[in-house]
């Protein structure tokens, strides 16, 4: 998919507020110099991928990740003066469009007060990732389209429920879901002295700071219940790059031997797992396209668990299990996130070849409808938004 380089260069401005955010950012830019022979600039705030492609940052995107209502009150007013600074450049340098991507405590008060300069400067704002509607506070649906004037949706059921109130929407797919598996398995294993007959077990405890203090305890107890089971356990730590220093101390002291995977070795320890335990989120679709039979687990501070209990209305929160509407992936979330019940689902993965198998066909045929059809979401998202400002061929 390609179009026709444009008379002058285009300028988009672009918002990611954490690192799976930046991640769709830097694709989408790859795409966009792609399909535009180059002639593209971009401005706006986003993390170390977006930077590779082109992007000075406004300001550090780390500072807008968050996620609970006890994380965002402490960082209220610094994060006001934040979305006063990001309104106040798109203002100044007038781009042809605003791309906001997932982020929605952030993107959306910037986009409300975007309102005057959309209607006297034309300038469009186009929304990556969809407000999760499905699960809870279905009412966002008929706010967006006064935010957004489109939508740019990962998952195939999520159009209908803005198109009927009036948001245009392209469904892209999931990047995460795209290509063949990436990881090098037996070539980690040969680095860190694990034999092929090594059980190993990858533990993936999130990107947030939040996430991570409150599951490592966690991993930590389940790994010594499952290593009484299985002696010789190999554990691996695929640490995400803003909490990689906080991991590294907390398993210093851990009872069993834990290796670190470097950045680079992400997915290769991934493949290199007989098994995985994952907390909720993109991750899950990363260590799935690896074919690693997981075991989910999440849990949330006191207050936004009580929320979520109150609000979200969904059966699953892996996206491998909507997708297929049942838990080929077990989920263990809030009280039930404790060791004895993640080591027991672990150990079953462990002793049943039957249950991986199992669950690595339904991880296939998931990521299937994920992807999309035709090329990849990437580059649809940039034919999108050339299509949006006109540039387009």
């Amino acid at each position: 998919m390609s179009a026709a380089a444009p008379a002058a260069d285009t300028h988009i401005f672009l918002i990611a507020g954490e690192p799976s955010g930046d991640a769709l950012g830097a694709e989408l830019m790859a795409a966009l110099k792609r399909q535009t022979n180059g002639r593209i600039r971009f401005s706006g705030i986003g993390g170390a991928g977006m930077t590779a492609q082109g992007l000075a940052s406004l300001f550090p995107m780390e500072e807008l990740s968050m996620m609970g209502l006890l994380e965002i009150l402490p960082r209220a007013p610094r994060l006001l003066r934040r979305i006063g600074e990001t309104v106040g450049a798109i203002e100044r340098s007038r781009p042809n469009a605003v791309v906001t991507i997932d982020a929605p405590g952030f993107c959306f008060r910037v986009a409300a007060r975007l309102k005057k300069l959309k209607r006297a400067a034309n300038i469009p704002v186009i929304h990556y990732v969809a407000p999760q509607v499905w699960a809870w506070r279905k009412g966002r649906a008929r706010k967006l389209p006064r935010l957004a004037d489109h939508l740019l949706t990962l998952l195939p059921f999520e159009p209908p429920y803005f198109e009927i109130h009036g948001l245009d929407c392209t469904f892209v797919g999931h990047p995460a879901a795209t290509g063949a598996a990436r990881g090098k398995g037996p070539a980690f294993r040969a680095r860190h002295g694990i034999a092929a007959a090594d059980k190993l077990l990858c533990l993936l405890p999130g990107s947030r700071a939040g996430e991570v203090s409150r599951l490592l305890p966690i991993y930590r107890d389940t790994a010594v219940r499952l290593g009484s089971e299985f002696p010789g356990l190999r554990l691996v730590v695929a640490a995400a790059a803003p909490v990689a220093g906080q991991i590294a101390a907390a398993v210093s002291n851990w009872p069993l031997p834990v290796v670190i995977a470097r950045k680079d070795e992400r997915y290769d320890a991934m493949s290199a797992a007989d098994i995985a335990l994952a907390a909720s989120g993109t991750v899950t679709l990363e260590v799935a396209r690896e074919g690693t039979p997981m075991v989910v687990a999440y849990r949330m501070n006191p207050v936004t668990a009580w929320l979520a209990r109150l609000l979200v209305r969904i059966k699953y929160v892996t996206l491998i299990n909507l997708v297929l509407g049942r838990e080929a992936i077990p989920e263990l979330l809030l009280e039930d996130c404790t060791a004895h019940a993640l080591a027991t689902a672990l150990g079953r993965l462990l002793r049943d070849e039957g249950a991986r198998s199992a669950q690595r066909t339904a991880m296939a045929e998931a990521l299937r409808r994920l992807a999309g059809p035709g090329p990849s979401p990437g580059e649809r998202a940039a034919a999108a938004v050339l299509k949006i400002v006109g540039r387009s061929a």
